[in-house]
């Protein structure tokens, strides 16, 4: 990208003069005698990232958050690791998001077409305070874990709420993860007391999932309380399960709470237990503090993505996802919740613009799988849907293409601000994000984020505008994790993040930084490629394979080649075809030529596979590192990170990599 890219979408003056964001600027600029009222952005960043202590303190305050800030805002806040952020502060994150008591909806749920629901400030209130009473009446104290092998519910956030007003450790995954995959997860983090869905809808069927909750709780000696949530089915036989109980019972003796008694804690108080889903080894469990997820949330939420009270946010996630975590505390700007769960593409793909309209949805999270997927269909939800107060659409999850940038404002909506953003479970937020003062760019993330000195580095740790290069931070921030579950001495969260520059966050993305200062993500840097020693970003191949009608979707590796060397690599490309579609030599050769006329002569693949099905995550993201470990033979450990593992079948000994 360069300065030729012109805008595709920029704010009205009006618009820019009602933003949060104005507001902040204002209000901080009085606070510090600062000229940072009508500045822009880049202006406001620069203020963020030379004086820190004054931009957090003013998130705390613009954002009301609740608790004692204390007068120390950073110690050592040049050291990654070793930053210690508001030393001194004593707050609750449960009590931020739970500021409301009114009639007004804090959030409303859709599991597909099946079931529909919604509940007040007020009723979620009491919901989490007889839950919270009743884990206290258990014996969880702060520090405790609470699991939840759960469905995008109301319940999955009560319980989520209830764990954290006492300061219990809330970790999560989603009920399409299979046995082992939850084992691998909670059997580390060792809970004491377990939320479990009964089952789930997905694309029309019912998945029961008691056999397998059953199986979980029998390997999991840490439960002293496994608490069924019905939601597929009324009622279940739990005789076989000694810890179980239905939500219910469970809670019964506690009908009468209707007062939270929030526990007052530090700021770096652990609130969740996050797990990467890379497929090169068990789950890492990242460690995450109230304080740091609670103003970094409050900073997105009404900075970048314009959140005001009484909006109605929806981000499509599983629970699995750190997409749910950040959507959740949208409650603390006011917001109401727009939960869904289940298959997205019930009803064709229009299913989520239904319910846009149904409940005056303000902004639209989802992944740039999803607006690709709905693109190849020729979705025009512009045609079909009023989406009258929809205001932001939010993408995530892996690039989102220039085309994918097109296909927005032609056929879902021309005035919308369209935020790709890309950070992930490490953060649990976003280095690069939504600016809603700002012009949006094909294909450019508009801007780094408040606080977070974001900058692209070459292979010797010098800055570099215009090529490609490692993403990083070169400065702490409040949200970094406290660190990993059982590393007691940290050095695998080192060496995750601080081993390629000193005193650096080296986040793993092979990036660029443009002349608007916006940011184009190539990939995930240790899958990137390298054939005769240039470096290549995968996402480049994907574009340009992708907009051919034959290919559903792609993946691309590097293969060692000559076979047993590791000097070099040659591109191999697989891809997923359309139903009745076959590759064949002209299919080849269009492919390659379509990469060529568009790429270079390097990025065009030395071999192209038909395949199957292409590997994913639970959260969407192909595997690249876990194909190319099949394709050299080597092991996948971590499959059951996999949503569709049995694809990798399709990758094992194909005769077309042998020469």
């Amino acid at each position: 990208m360069n300065s030729t890219n012109p805008p595709i979408w920029q704010p009205s003056a009006e618009r820019i003069a009602a933003t949060r964001l104005t507001a902040f600027a204002e209000a901080a600029g009085r606070r510090w005698d600062r000229a940072l009222a009508g500045a822009d952005y880049s202006r406001l960043h620069a203020w963020s990232i030379a004086h820190p202590e004054e931009f957090w303190t003013s998130v705390w305050e613009f954002g009301e958050v609740r608790g004692e800030m204390g007068s120390i805002i950073a110690i050592d806040r040049e050291k990654m690791p070793g930053a210690k952020w508001f030393p001194e502060a004593k707050l609750n994150f449960a009590e931020n998001l739970l500021r409301r008591r009114d009639d007004g909806d804090a959030l409303v749920f859709w599991g597909e077409d099946k079931r529909k629901r919604r509940m007040s400030h007020g009723q979620l209130y009491l919901e989490v305070a007889r839950l919270a009473a009743a884990l206290r009446s258990l014996g969880v104290v702060a520090g405790d874990r609470v699991a939840a092998y759960m469905p995008n519910l109301p319940e999955t956030l009560i319980a989520m709420l209830a764990a954290s007003s006492i300061g219990a450790i809330f970790t999560s995954a989603s009920p399409d993860f299979g046995v082992q995959g939850v084992l691998d997860r909670f059997g580390q983090t060792e809970p004491k007391v377990l939320f479990a869905g009964d089952g789930y809808f997905y694309n029309g069927k019912t998945i029961d999932s008691m056999a397998k909750v059953a199986e979980i709780a029998a390997q999991m000696p840490s439960l002293q309380k496994l608490v069924v949530v019905p939601y597929v089915h009324a009622t279940h036989d739990l005789s076989g399960l000694p810890c179980g109980t239905m939500l219910d019972d469970f809670v019964a003796p506690c009908r009468g709470a209707e007062s939270i008694e929030f526990a007052q804690l530090p700021f770096a108080h652990p609130l969740y237990i996050m797990y990467s889903s890379g497929t090169t080894g068990v789950p890492k469990c990242i460690v995450h503090c109230a304080g740091g997820a609670l103003l970094q949330h409050i900073k997105e939420h009404q900075l970048h993505t314009d959140v005001h009270a009484g909006d109605r946010v929806f981000y499509f996630t599983t629970c699995g996802w750190m997409m749910w975590n950040w959507l959740v505390t949208g409650l603390a700007s006011g917001a109401t919740l727009l939960l869904y769960d289940g298959s997205p593409f019930v009803g064709r793909g229009s299913i989520l613009f239904d319910y846009a309209d149904a409940e005056a949805m303000t902004h639209f999270g989802t992944s740039a799988k999803f607006i690709d997927a709905i693109a190849k269909i020729e979705l025009k939800p512009r045609q079909t849907h009023k989406l009258t107060q929809l205001r932001a659409m939010l993408s995530t999850g892996s690039p989102l293409v220039p085309e994918g940038f097109d296909y927005v404002y032609a056929n879902i909506k021309q005035d919308l601000q369209l935020a790709s953003v890309s950070g992930g479970t490490d953060i649990i937020s976003c280095f690069v994000l939504g600016n809603p003062n700002g012009p949006v760019h094909r294909g450019e993330i508009q801007c780094a984020g408040l606080g977070m000195a974001v900058d692209v580095f070459d292979d010797l740790g010098r800055p570099v505008r215009g090529q490609k290069g490692e993403l990083v931070c070169a400065q702490s921030f409040p949200v970094m994790p406290i660190g990993f579950w059982n590393d007691s001495y940290g050095s695998k969260y080192h060496s995750a993040y601080f081993e390629r520059f000193d005193n650096i966050w080296c986040h793993g993305d092979f990036s660029e930084l443009t002349a608007h200062d916006g940011m184009i993500i190539y990939g995930r840097s240790d899958a990137t490629l390298n054939p005769g020693g240039v470096r290549i970003g995968t996402a480049e191949i994907y574009r340009q394979v992708e907009q051919l009608p034959e290919i559903l979707e792609s993946l691309v590796i590097g293969q060692d080649w000559p076979p047993g060397r590791n000097d070099d690599v040659r591109v191999v490309l697989f891809v997923k075809l359309q139903d009745g579609q076959v590759l064949d030599a002209a299919l080849t050769e269009r492919i390659k030529k379509q990469i060529r006329d568009n790429t270079t002569p390097r990025h065009v693949p030395a071999r192209v596979v038909q395949v199957q099905d292409i590997p994913r995550t639970k959260s969407g993201k192909i595997v690249e590192l876990a194909v190319r470990n099949v394709v050299h033979d080597q092991p996948v450990k971590n499959v059951e990170a996999l949503a569709n593992p049995e694809a990798l079948e399709f990758f094992r000994g194909r005769a077309e990599l042998v020469d």
